[in-house]
C-alpha cells in the first residue's frame, strides 16, 4: 500500500518572514510521528519574501496589495499538487479571504485555530493577551474571532507595544538573543498583570524566541499540529 498516495500534501504560502517559514517546517517535522523519511508529510513551500509589505499596506495605506500576491501563490501551490494551504503569518491572515476565493482547496485559518485552542486550554477564558504586530491590532483579527464567545482581547500598550514590534523586526533581521527573550518575557508578564489569562504568540517570529507554557499559546505551533493532523487524516 502506498502511504504517500493516502496522505494529503500541504502547501505553504511562506516568506512572511523567511525564518518563520523555516521555523514552521521544523515544527511540522517535530510534530510528525516518524520512524524514517517516508513517515514525514510532503510540503510544497513557496518561501517568498517578495510579497508586498503588509506594514505599508495596513499602516501606511501605500504599496502593492499583498492579497493579490498571496492569491497568486495559492493558485500556483494548488497547481503544483497541494491539497490544502497554510499561511505562517498572523498579519497576513487579513488577506485570507483573497486566498480562499482564489483556490479550490481548503485554506487553514491559523488565527481561528489559535482561538479554539486557547478556549480548550483555558476553559472559561474571559481575556486573551495578543502579542503581535500593530497591524494585527488594527485589523482586529483576533477580536473578530473571539467576540462570538464573549472573550475580550488585550494588547501590549505604550512602550511595550513599541518594544514588541522592535523585537519582531530584530528576529526578522536574524537577531535571536537571550536579551530579546528576556524583554519578551517581561512584556508577557505585564500583559498577564493587566488581566490576560493566556498570552497568544500571534506573530510567527515570536515563537522563535519564546516557548509555550501554561499561560502562553503559540499560534505557529497550533498551525503546525493542524497541518500534520490534516495531512495524515484519511
Amino acid at each position: 500500500m502506498n502511504t504517500l498516495k493516502q496522505e494529503k500534501v500541504a502547501g505553504i504560502i511562506g516568506g512572511m518572514g523567511p525564518e518563520a517559514t523555516v521555523d514552521l517546517m521544523q515544527r511540522i517535522i517535530r510534530n510528525t510521528p516518524a520512524l524514517g523519511d517516508a513517515d514525514h508529510i510532503r510540503c510544497i513551500v513557496d518561501n517568498n519574501p517578495k510579497i508586498p509589505s503588509r506594514m505599508k499596506a495596513l499602516l501606511e495605506n501605500s504599496g502593492e496589495d499583498p492579497g493579490a500576491a498571496m492569491a497568486a501563490m495559492g493558485r500556483r501551490l494548488e497547481a503544483w499538487g497541494a491539497d490544502f494551504l497554510a499561511i505562517p503569518c498572523n498579519t497576513a491572515h487579513n488577506y485570507l479571504p483573497d486566498v480562499v476565493q482564489a483556490v479550490g482547496i481548503p485554506v487553514l485559518d491559523m488565527v481561528d485555530l489559535a482561538v479554539q485552542q486557547a478556549r480548550a486550554q483555558k476553559p472559561g477564558l474571559r481575556c486573551a493577551g495578543i502579542m503581535a504586530t500593530p497591524m494585527v491590532r488594527i485589523t482586529k483579527l483576533y477580536e473578530h474571532r473571539f467576540a462570538p464567545y464573549g472573550i475580550t482581547v488585550l494588547y501590549a500598550i505604550g512602550d511595550d507595544e513599541q518594544n514588541l514590534f522592535r523585537i519582531i523586526k530584530e528576529v526578522k533581521a536574524g537577531k535571536v538573543t537571550p536579551a530579546l527573550r528576556e524583554e519578551l518575557l517581561a512584556i508577557k508578564q505585564n500583559m498577564l498583570g493587566q488581566g490576560a489569562e493566556v498570552c497568544i504568540l500571534a506573530c510567527t517570529e515570536l515563537g522563535i524566541l519564546a516557548q509555550e507554557d501554561a499561560n502562553t499559546l503559540d499560534a505557529a505551533e497550533v498551525l503546525a499540529k493542524e497541518i500534520v493532523r490534516l495531512a495524515k487524516s484519511q
